[in-house]
């Protein structure tokens, strides 16, 4: 039978999926900054 509790403690996500995670957080970031920046602009001139 499967013991999942030691299963879980031993798993790792591979090096290559935490690399995309990575990447993708910061564009995600990247994103939200512009997205922000532009309503900012839009702000401005409106006022």
């Amino acid at each position: 039978m499967i013991q999942f509790e030691e299963e879980l403690a031993k798993f790792r996500l591979s090096k290559e999926i935490d690399e995309v995670e990575t990447i993708l957080r910061s564009q995600t970031a990247a994103d939200i900054t512009d997205l922000l920046a532009e309503v900012m602009e839009e702000k401005r001139k409106n006022q």
